[in-house]
């Protein structure tokens, strides 16, 4: 059996999320140390006692859904599964990070650092209530992709999330977002939602936040990761640090082509996906896009016991 491991984004996290494996394993505890230290402020306090509202601000959620999902790599490795068992590693968005750390190729701390430093980058590219998403389901990605265009109208409007085969999220202007949902169900959309998120992700909108992660990144060490990354915007395996980093870039503005990248890892003999960290979205995304697909979820001491077995 060929594996995978995969890491969740934004949208998964929960408060109290981790601290079962910190207190069951001390390398994932070193790993919450090593966040807060990082960040120079108690981040695993928030997530294991805050708000679920304080969690949820963008700044926040990313380094913590990559700090939970590190340790679980870090208990699996505690009980001797490595992540040379996989073939790839994938992340969905934010996940992209845990997923390129997990594989050695970005240190935690500089992880965790680029992570806040993404967040409130992504948060301060558009003004609250200027931008929106918005779940298309019932549509595939070339039906979302027209539907977008249409609505655009001169604003910015496209296709963010290709998630599953029934599942895209369209990202931009409030008002364009919005036309979408009317268009989207006029084609036959089964339903068009907007999503509570504080910022329009992976559009064009965001081209602030892209410059700010292009100069961060260019001061961070990437190494070739142990395992080769499926990068979001390629759908396809990368293992160049000069390529991750440019791609890392290019994800901020680009759309998250997950169905691409799970049907990409099937065709290279993948049949266990291993979704590591917060939650279990993943997880329901790649039955849907193959559907004899084994997926295993890891997120509490349980599930890395289930897994070694």
């Amino acid at each position: 059996m060929t594996r995978a491991f995969v890491f969740p984004g934004q949208g998964a996290q929960a408060i109290g999320m981790g601290r079962a494996l910190a207190e069951a394993y001390p390398a994932a505890r070193a790993v919450f140390d090593e966040v807060d230290a990082a960040l120079g402020e108690k981040l695993s306090a928030l997530i294991w006692e805050g708000s679920a509202d304080a969690l949820q601000l963008t700044a926040n959620a990313q380094p913590a859904l990559m700090a939970t999902s590190i340790a679980a790599m870090r208990a699996l490795a505690a009980e001797g599964v490595a992540v040379t068992s996989a073939a790839f590693v994938a992340g969905h968005s934010l996940g992209e990070y845990s997923a390129l750390c997990a594989a050695g190729a970005l240190s935690l701390a500089d992880t965790a650092r680029l992570l806040r430093l993404r967040g409130r980058a992504m948060q301060a590219a558009v003004p609250v209530g200027i931008g929106a998403m918005a779940a298309l389901l019932g549509l595939d990605f070339e039906a979302t992709e027209a539907v977008a265009a249409e609505a655009a109208q001169g604003e910015v409007c496209q296709a963010a999330n290709d998630n599953d085969p029934a599942q895209v999220v369209v990202s931009g202007h409030k008002a364009a977002v919005e036309r979408a949902l009317d268009i989207a169900k006029a084609r036959g959309a089964k339903r068009a939602i907007l999503l509570p998120v504080s910022a329009p992700f992976h559009c064009a909108l965001m081209q602030p936040a892209a410059e700010a992660m292009a100069e961060a990144l260019a001061d961070v060490v990437i190494a070739a990761p142990a395992v080769p990354l499926v990068a979001n915007v390629r759908a396809a395996a990368v293992s160049d640090p000069a390529l991750i980093r440019a791609l890392l870039v290019e994800q901020v503005t680009g759309s998250v082509r997950w169905r691409e990248s799970v049907l990409w890892m099937a065709s290279q003999g993948v049949t266990e996906f291993v979704e590591v960290g917060a939650g279990k979205a993943l997880s329901g995304m790649i039955r849907r896009i193959v559907k004899e697909a084994e997926c295993r979820a890891v997120g509490t001491p349980e599930d890395v016991v289930a897994l070694k077995g």
